[in-house]
């Protein structure tokens, strides 16, 4: 259901997987993805995800941030019209 909304563009729901990869809650932890979803939600001006996005790159290596912000850039052209 949240990977539903958050694809719709569900700003809170895209912050909210972010949550659940960071953390490995009810998926399998993913530092990268959590921080792709985490881009994608701030690029839609979500301040907290802003934040969470910044906490979270503080704890990435350099690949794997370019790694997550290429799966973000992929996401929004895939899911934008």
């Amino acid at each position: 259901m949240v990977t539903l909304a958050a694809e719709q563009g569900v700003t809170e729901a895209q912050g909210n997987l972010g949550i659940m990869y960071s953390g490995g809650y009810g998926v399998q932890q993913d530092i990268v993805v959590a921080l792709m979803w985490f881009e994608i939600a701030a690029a839609n001006e979500n301040v907290r995800e802003l934040k969470n996005r910044d906490m979270l790159a503080e704890e990435m290596t350099p690949s794997q941030i370019e790694k997550a912000q290429k799966l973000a850039r992929e996401w929004v052209k895939k899911h934008s019209k």
